[in-house]
């Protein structure tokens, strides 16, 4: 199940075809690709830059993944997530879930960017008019957290 913390972009098609490839068991893959908005919080977004603590962040999204594994029955699931740099449009982040029913691949993957949104130790700082500044989770963010750890079973 890898985790890639990276500066280069991601080829969607790619990633999926050979996650898909490696088991032939697959019958459902979900996918989620996180992108740089243009407008945030009612201001213009003219770039964003990703900051991670290396070593510190992969552990992180291993264990994530790993929670997710142990709740569903997954066949595999990758996680690849952009740091440096980025402009409007790019892709920041992907997750994809295999597993045999969609069900189980649905709800991985929404317990994983869940999570990721909220404990995995990114920092993100984004370029306005009105200058830079640094964006923390949504309330939203923490309330979607919510609900997998307050579910039977939550993996914390």
């Amino acid at each position: 199940m890898p985790v890639q913390v990276q500066t280069e972009d991601f080829d969607l098609s790619t990633e999926v075809a050979q996650l898909r490839a490696a088991n032939p068991g697959v019958g459902a893959i979900v996918t989620f690709v996180g992108t740089v908005r243009d407008m945030n919080e009612g201001e213009n977004v003219s770039s964003m830059e990703l900051e991670h603590y290396p070593g510190m962040t992969e552990k992180a999204l291993t264990d994530i993944v790993a929670q997710a594994s142990q709740r569903w029955q997954i066949i595999d699931a990758l996680v690849i997530h952009r740091v440096g740099p980025l402009e409007p449009m790019a892709q920041i982040v992907l997750v994809a879930v295999t597993s045999a029913h969609r069900g189980e691949a649905f709800a991985a993957c929404e317990f994983i960017i869940d999570y990721l949104k909220t404990d995995a130790p990114f920092w993100k700082k984004e370029q306005t008019p009105a200058g830079a500044r640094w964006v923390d989770a949504r309330s939203t963010d923490d309330q979607a957290l919510l609900k997998w750890k307050t579910s039977s079973g939550a993996a914390a």
